[in-house]
């Protein structure tokens, strides 16, 4: 029952508000803060997010405008640009990382139950990385190379749901096999990693924890087969086999048994070659999982296009991982908004509803839903003849 509220207020009505006032206490974010709480500039933050804005001084002209219902949106104060470039400047970031996960806690429990199109129990996480180039004059903190600076987004996608589950945020130059240092692996879930992830004392200990990984090889990695199994040419499988590392250093840092799948792509004309701890699983299964890491790929393409993570509203470190956290908590919140109202509609046909109608005063739900309307092509002629033949 619509009671009066904006879009913008039933959306912040998804958000747990009391979990959020635990984050700030942990970090002291409202220190010394007299209107303009860390409440406040998240829900300006995730309004510029939804509505696609460019720039602080562009904030700050739409939400003036809309000054008479900043209040009951829960935005309290006067909206200034200065005020909110000081917030991303010296409000701690892990504020909004804390909260952020979450949200992303919630999201996953919601989409446990998902399907991903293979016959599987397992949770399947997809993890890559993207880098986002900025200028090395404004952002000298992200140094990447000798003209420019970048930051890196290293993700850990859970594949039901397309829910990010780990986001480290690095400058340029850390290599992505550095990440699966900060993961906790998972007994029993299954990690897709490409060729940059091959490093066998991490792989190991994603073994020795349980964990299942799935991998591509690279052309020059040594590895000396054991025997092979028999395989269903029909599938595209060359070779099913199982082997060991055989350089000094890669037989030590892995003295275990690995399984070796090479695939032949026919729509590519590519022979791929994986490898995995997993010995139980077909090998068609195998090479179908890591055409499930492409996944992540989408996700970094869709958040580049419709979230704001490409241009900042901040020059600092704290300012920029500020901005990119409240883009995955508004990424992960219109996610739970989907799930709990049941909506059909895709999250990139939600975003587009949203940009245009925050403001409005209607439930959400039927601004959300297709209303069903269809124009009806009648066969016969209604209109009158003019000219008599």
């Amino acid at each position: 029952m619509n009671k009066g509220q904006t879009v913008f207020s039933q959306v912040i009505d998804f958000l747990p508000k009391k979990k959020f006032r635990q984050c700030v206490n942990r970090y002291n974010g409202n220190y010394r803060s007299r209107s303009f709480t860390c409440y406040s500039q998240f829900l300006c933050m995730a309004f510029a997010q939804l509505t696609y804005r460019e720039s602080l001084r562009d904030i700050e002209c739409c939400l003036r405008v809309m000054q008479s219902k900043l209040y009951h949106m829960g935005i309290r104060g006067t909206v200034a640009r200065s005020t909110m470039a000081d917030a991303n400047e010296i409000r701690d970031w892990r504020i909004y990382g804390d909260f952020a996960q979450i949200l992303i806690h919630e999201a996953r429990t919601l989409y446990a139950d998902t399907d991903i199109g293979l016959d599987l129990q397992e949770t399947v996480y997809a993890l890559d990385s993207s880098t986002i180039d900025l200028c090395l004059s404004m952002f000298p903190w992200a140094r990447f190379r000798k003209t420019k600076s970048a930051v890196k987004l290293h993700t850990l996608l859970d594949l039901r749901g397309n829910i990010p589950a780990f986001i480290w945020i690095t400058d340029g130059k850390v290599h992505d096999v550095n990440a699966l240092d900060h993961l906790v692996p998972e007994p029993g879930a299954i990690y897709i990693m490409d060729r940059a992830y091959l490093d066998f004392q991490r792989l190991y200990h994603m073994n020795q924890c349980s964990a299942i990984f799935v991998t591509r090889s690279k052309t020059n990695t040594g590895l000396r087969r054991l025997y092979s199994q028999e395989v269903d040419k029909s599938q595209n499988i060359r070779c099913d086999q199982i082997v060991v590392p055989t350089g000094i250093n890669s037989s030590k840092d892995y003295p275990d048994k690995l399984r070796r799948i090479k695939f032949f792509d026919v729509e590519k004309g590519r022979t791929f070659t994986f490898l995995t701890n997993q010995f139980s699983l077909p090998a068609i299964t195998i090479a179908d999982l890591y055409r499930c890491r492409w996944q992540v790929e989408i996700f970094f393409k869709w958040i580049k296009q419709h979230l704001r993570i490409k241009s900042f509203y901040g020059t600092s470190e704290n300012a920029v991982k500020t901005q990119i956290w409240i883009a995955v908590s508004t990424y992960v919140l219109v996610a739970i908004m989907k799930k709990r109202l049941k909506i059909e509609s895709s999250l990139y046909t939600i975003l587009q509803i949203l940009s245009i109608s925050l403001f409005e005063r209607m439930p959400i739900y039927q601004a959300l839903i297709d209303n069903g309307y269809n124009t009806n092509i009648v066969s016969s002629h209604i209109q009158l003849k003019l000219f008599d033949s």
